[in-house]
């Protein structure tokens, strides 16, 4: 039995090991999206701002595009950043339960 058990605490172990990677990859993830995504944000808006100066168009237009663009990567990246957790702690409630 005590093999049984080692080898139980040996797969746990491994599991959790794997969890934990995948924890991390997904978290990498999210950052380098959140990052890109705060990037083409900025870029939206430096755009509206050097449009607006230049007098290609108006300040309701520059604002509404800054506005929506901040608002996308604000949503995308909170959609994003509670599935990839709810999945992940549904899948660590099932390791917790198996035990």
């Amino acid at each position: 039995m005590t093999i049984s058990n080692n080898n139980q605490n040996s797969t746990l172990n491994k599991m959790e090991q794997m969890f934990i990677k995948e924890r991390l990859r997904q978290a990498r993830l999210s950052f380098n999206t959140a990052l890109g995504l705060t990037i083409i944000s900025a870029i939206i808006s430096v755009t509206g701002v050097g449009l607006l100066l230049s007098g290609k168009t108006s300040e309701g237009t520059a604002t509404t595009a800054g506005g929506l663009a901040s608002q996308i990567v604000s949503v995308s990246l909170l959609k994003m950043t509670q599935d990839s957790n709810e999945r992940l702690d549904k899948i660590a409630t099932e390791f917790l339960d198996e035990d």
